[in-house]
C-alpha cells in the first residue's frame, strides 16, 4: 500500500494554501485598504470608472509605477462578477514608445480614463485627461480611443482640446466676444478677478482653441446622451458638454457650472431624475471637503448642496478624492462612490475608496465604513 511521505504531504498542503491564497476570495470591500487581483497583486487602476457589460463589472483605471504618475504603461483593465474579485485583464489602452511626438507617448500623464458602450455602433468609447509628454499640466486635452472588444486594446484616436469654436450656452451674448487683455492681468482669486471668471474671462480666451479639460468623468443618461464634465478654465470652472451620437466626437453644446468655484475630480449619477454631482476643491494631493450639487436637468441650474461625508474626517474625505459613480446591477437604488487615496510619493499604493451611497430625507450621504458587502442596499431605507 502507498504512503505519501509526510513532507509530500507538506507540500500538498503548502500548495493548497497557496492556490486559495492566490484566487484571493473577498466577501467584502474595505475601503483604503490592500485590495489584491487574482494574482494577489494590489489593483492598479487609479483614477478609474466602472462599465458594467453582458453580466460583468469592467474597471478601468490609471497604471501607476512604484515612483511616478506618468503613464509608464497606459490604462489597466480588471473584471469582476461580484465587485469584490477582480481579475487582471491586462493593459487596455498602451503609451506608445519610440515616438516622443505622439501624444501618448510613453511618459505623458493620463488621468481618470472612463469607458462607455455605444449601443448604435458596438464600439467601446474611452476618454481621459491627457498631458503631453514633459509639457506638465498645460495642455489640458482630452484624449479618446476605441475598441470593439471591452478589454481591448483600444485604439488611440486623437486628443484635443473641446468646443472650439463655440460659446457655452449660459453665457449670455453680452459676455461674448469681449477683450480679456485687461482681464487676463488681474491678481487670481481676488473679487474683481472671480467676477470675470463668472463673466466667462477664460471661456472668452480659449474660444478659438478649445477649453481646457482636465479632471473628467463621463455620463451615459437614461436616453443613451453621453456627455463629458470636466475641469475647465484653470480648474475654476466645470463644463458639461454633450457628446455625439457615437460618443467619439463634442457637439459644441456645453454648460457652465459653478464658475470659479475650483472644482474638479466629478462623479455623477441620478436617482428618480435628479441629477447628482459630487466633486472637490483642487488642493493638488491632498484631501480637501467634497462639494455636492444637485439639479433636475443635466443643463442646471445646479444647486449646491453640500459636502456628502459625514463624520470626523469629513472635511478631508475620509483622505480620498471622487473619481466615479456606478449602479449596482439587480438592486434598487444602489449606488457606489469610488474615491481614490492618492500616494503622490509611492503612487503604485494608492488606495480605494468605495463607499455605498445612503440617503437621509431623499439627500444622498456618505459615511465611513471599514468594511461593508452589497447586503447593505438590501435594508430598507
Amino acid at each position: 500500500m502507498y504512503r505519501p511521505s509526510f513532507y509530500f504531504l507538506l507540500l500538498n498542503l503548502f500548495a493548497c494554501v497557496n492556490l486559495v491564497h492566490s484566487q484571493n476570495i473577498l466577501a467584502s470591500v474595505r475601503p483604503g485598504e490592500i485590495w489584491p487581483d487574482d494574482k494577489d497583486i494590489h489593483i492598479n487602476a487609479h483614477g478609474g470608472g466602472i462599465l458594467y457589460s453582458e453580466g460583468v463589472y469592467f474597471w478601468f483605471g490609471e497604471h501607476k509605477s512604484d515612483n511616478s504618475n506618468s503613464a509608464l504603461r497606459g490604462v489597466t483593465c480588471y473584471s469582476s462578477t461580484d465587485l469584490y474579485n477582480w481579475k487582471n485583464e491586462g493593459i487596455a489602452l498602451s503609451v506608445i514608445e519610440g515616438n516622443l511626438k505622439h501624444d501618448i507617448t510613453k511618459g505623458c500623464i493620463i488621468e481618470r480614463p472612463k469607458v462607455v458602450f455605444n449601443k448604435k455602433t458596438k464600439m467601446f468609447v474611452m476618454w481621459f485627461h491627457l498631458e503631453l509628454y514633459e509639457k506638465g499640466y498645460d495642455a489640458a486635452r482630452v484624449g479618446l480611443a476605441v475598441s470593439d472588444k471591452v478589454t481591448g486594446p483600444y485604439t488611440f484616436v486623437r486628443s484635443y482640446r473641446p468646443n472650439a469654436g463655440f460659446w457655452p450656452i449660459d453665457l449670455p451674448e453680452s459676455k461674448r466676444n469681449t477683450s480679456v487683455e485687461k482681464e487676463l492681468k488681474l491678481k487670481s482669486w481676488t473679487p474683481v478677478w472671480k467676477v470675470a471668471v463668472i463673466d466667462g474671462l477664460y471661456a472668452r480666451r480659449d474660444f478659438e482653441g478649445g477649453q481646457m479639460s482636465r479632471d473628467m468623468t463621463i455620463f451615459v443618461d437614461d436616453d443613451d446622451k453621453a456627455y463629458h464634465i470636466y475641469s475647465s478654465e484653470e480648474n475654476s470652472t466645470l463644463q458639461i458638454a454633450e457628446l455625439s451620437d457615437d460618443y467619439q466626437e463634442h457637439t459644441g453644446k456645453y454648460m457652465r457650472l459653478a464658475p470659479a468655484g475650483h472644482n474638479e475630480a466629478p462623479a455623477i449619477f441620478k436617482k428618480n431624475g435628479i441629477y447628482y454631482l459630487i466633486t472637490s476643491g483642487c488642493t493638488g494631493w491632498d484631501p480637501n471637503a467634497a462639494r455636492m450639487f444637485k439639479s433636475s436637468s443635466i443643463w442646471g441650474p445646479w444647486l449646491s448642496i453640500g459636502n456628502p461625508w459625514k463624520g470626523d474626517q469629513s472635511e478631508i474625505s475620509f483622505d480620498s478624492q471622487s473619481t466615479f459613480i456606478f449602479p449596482v446591477q439587480g438592486k434598487k437604488d444602489a449606488y457606489i462612490f469610488m474615491a481614490d487615496r492618492w500616494r503622490p510619493r509611492h503612487p503604485s499604493d494608492g488606495r480605494y475608496v468605495w463607499i455605498p451611497i445612503q440617503f437621509e430625507k431623499g439627500t444622498p450621504v456618505l459615511h465611513w465604513m471599514d468594511q461593508w458587502t452589497l447586503d447593505i442596499f438590501n435594508k430598507k431605507k
